[in-house]
């Protein structure tokens, strides 16, 4: 018998399974695209620059050239901004999620995942959970960098952890607005655009950098119904050691209602799209 019949035979005996394998379960496939995605940072660092440079870009520039003229000095200003700032890091990192959700349907890769014999959202459900990895890299550098310059979260380590989680599972919720944008728009280049337009609005229109109560009454009226004021205000009291429940509460209702709303939209056009 010659060596090719020898590994003809090896990979029959291989593959001649008595039994059918049991299908996988939609935490393990869900698990296992998530690695995927931690896979993909690994062969590719690069996508990690926006998590690692832009929490240092945003907190010292907006530290150092607001601070002094908005609180009277930089150190009183990080404590109210940093916070915030986490927030918007956070909330603006996750336009990678449909980002990179469109760049594997440009590629072809996502009609190979949908004939797969595995639970329908586990590719999607596996990608947000690898970006919650990306998101708490994002949280540990702006975190580390403002205790470097002065940031002093009264809350303590727990205030803290505390913070990013409410963060995280708000983070996780917004992100199915952008797999639907993912889905819908043609090009990676697109999905940016209008999310960062949808962002704008959401981020800067809040309690991020100041205090609303110096705006004009319509502004006042938008930012007080802004789902994003309500998760600075809760992240900054518990990191501060006031906590309000009502604030948590109210994060939380919106980021079911988020996921209620937007999850099954995505999976409807995940398995129609064409």
């Amino acid at each position: 018998m010659t060596a090719v019949d020898i590994s003809t035979t090896t990979l029959r005996e291989a593959v001649a399974l008595e039994e059918r394998p049991s299908r996988p379960s939609a935490v393990s496939t869900s698990l296992t695209f998530g690695w995927r995605a931690l896979l993909k940072i690994k062969h590719v660092p690069e996508q990690l620059f926006d998590v690692l440079v832009s929490p240092v870009v945003f907190t010292l520039m907006f530290t150092y050239l607001f601070g002094g003229a908005l609180a009277g000095s930089t150190t009183a200003y990080i404590q109210f901004l940093l916070p915030g700032i986490l927030v918007q890091t956070i909330i603006i990192v996750t336009v990678y999620t449909g980002y990179t959700l469109n760049s594997d349907i440009t590629k072809g890769v996502f009609d190979r995942f949908r004939s797969l014999p595995v639970w329908r959202p586990a590719p999607i459900v596996g990608a947000l959970l690898g970006d919650q990895v990306r998101y708490t890299i994002a949280s540990v550098m702006c975190i580390g960098l403002g205790l470097v310059i002065g940031f002093r979260p009264d809350g303590g380590v727990l205030g803290v952890v505390a913070g990013v989680a409410l963060l995280l599972v708000f983070a996780f919720a917004l992100s199915w607005i952008f797999t639907i944008l993912g889905l819908l728009l043609r090009t990676p280049n697109a999905v940016m655009g209008v999310s960062m337009m949808v962002l704008m609005p959401l981020t800067f229109a809040s309690n991020i950098f100041v205090d609303p109560s110096t705006m004009p009454s319509g502004l006042q009226a938008f930012v007080d119904v802004n789902p994003v004021t309500h998760l600075v205000t809760a992240v900054r009291g518990l990191m501060g050691g006031v906590v309000d429940a009502g604030d948590i509460v109210t994060v939380l209702v919106s980021a079911v209602v988020m996921t209620a709303v937007f999850a099954p939209i995505t999976m409807y056009l995940y398995r129609n799209r064409h």
